[in-house]
């Protein structure tokens, strides 16, 4: 078998992959979806993978995994390696967790990430414990939530002096704000966080994503403060999202002074990266995405080491879609018992269940998720009904 062609086009946004064979199998898969300006990224990467057998995921990625890069440069690289092994499955008529050495579990759990413009509300205690309401009411019943908060969401602008620094507009990167926090805002930041935490009362966990943008010694005081919340973890606090690198030693001397456990690792690109992090025990939870890391075995790589130096592991997908969904699906049915949950890809339209065939609408109950057995990854795209959706530019895709 050999890969025949390489082709990226934008569908409501989200840029989607195909590979064909000569054997008529077709690989699918899906970026995040705030990363369009990723397309040339992937038809450069055309003329290293054709011509190749995508069975062989591993020997097609010695070729083009020197390509990518710290989030979003690695999003190519992760998404053909997720469409290789879809191709994989498909021709061994097995689902990618076989070939990734088997589930370990028929139900995967998932976390949902409540977003501010869901509900149209700000950054008030108030609005936290309406956060919570909503999260609990949602179809799906998610038992483990997260929200945005501190440098990580529009509370910096909202609240007045939240740090000694400058609010800056139309930066050219996403989250930069960074600087020390005011007295009042700290107080404000536990107020909210501990609104939200009691709201959701017994029976649910909470999860807060936080920066980058805190000083170590802001997020001590932080993690201190919301210890007897019981929090899953506090996210990106020093590093983190679009951070091209770690600081893993920083974010080591907040991870041993607390018992808040200390979470990081969406921008990072491949295993090598997340060595110092783990064997140093920077951090208590790891979240590799799977557009970012390198791929789906790249993850499992990352998780058996973290395993082995007592880290857990909560994989981020906060917009890969629905084949991103079933790509994390796969990977997490597979691994060690380090696993917590995974973020569940929620920002993508309806339509896509009527344009896609594996799921039969919403998979999530009770925040879990039946691992399918279908091959490969276990979703398609259905053509005819996904050309209207195509971007200007894309109309060959499907051809």
């Amino acid at each position: 078998m050999k890969i025949t062609d390489l082709k990226c086009a934008v569908i409501a946004g989200s840029p989607v992959i195909r590979i064909t064979t000569d054997e008529g199998i077709t690989g699918w898969s899906q970026i995040e979806t705030p990363k369009p300006y990723v397309v040339p990224q992937v038809r450069d990467l055309r003329d290293w993978i054709v011509g190749q057998d995508p069975r062989l995921v591993e020997r097609v990625m010695k070729r083009i995994r020197v390509r990518g890069g710290f989030k979003p440069f690695g999003s190519a690289v992760s998404a053909i390696e997720h469409a290789l092994w879809d191709i994989a499955g498909k021709a061994a008529g097995v689902p990618v967790h076989r070939l990734l050495g088997g589930k370990v579990r028929d139900q995967v759990r998932s976390y949902r990430t409540l977003y501010q413009q869901e509900l149209g509300v700000g950054h008030t205690p108030d609005d936290y414990r309406k956060w919570a309401d909503y999260g609990k009411a949602l179809d799906g019943g998610w038992t483990m939530f997260k929200l945005p908060t501190a440098f990580h969401s529009s509370m910096v602008a909202q609240f007045p002096d939240f740090h000694y620094g400058e609010v800056q507009k139309n930066a050219p990167y996403p989250y930069p704000h960074k600087g020390l926090m005011s007295e009042e805002a700290m107080k404000h930041l536990v107020a909210c966080v501990t609104a939200a935490k009691e709201a959701l009362g017994p029976g649910y966990e909470l999860a807060v994503d936080a920066g980058p943008g805190f000083l170590p010694r802001d997020v001590l005081r932080f993690a201190r403060a919301v210890e007897p919340l019981h929090l899953l973890w506090i996210e990106d606090s020093i590093t983190g999202d679009y951070s091209p690198y770690v600081n893993h030693d920083v974010y080591r001397e907040v991870t041993m002074a607390t018992a808040t456990p200390i979470h990081t690792g969406e921008q990072i690109y491949l295993r090598q990266n997340y060595k110092h992090l783990i064997e140093s025990h920077a951090v208590n939870v790891i979240g590799p995405d799977p557009c970012d890391v390198g791929g789906l075995a790249e993850i499992k790589w990352i998780a058996e080491h973290a395993d082995l130096h007592g880290i857990a592991i909560a994989p981020h997908g906060t917009a890969n879609g629905i084949l991103g969904l079933a790509a994390l699906i796969q990977v997490s049915a597979v691994l060690p018992d380090n696993f917590i949950a995974f973020e569940y890809p929620a920002r993508f339209e309806p339509f896509w269940y009527d344009i896609t065939e594996g799921f039969d609408g919403p998979p999530v109950k009770g925040g879990l998720i039946d691992v399918p057995d279908r091959p490969g990854l276990g979703v398609d795209l259905i053509p005819s009904k996904a050309k209207k959706y195509l971007g200007d530019g894309d109309s060959d895709f499907f051809d």
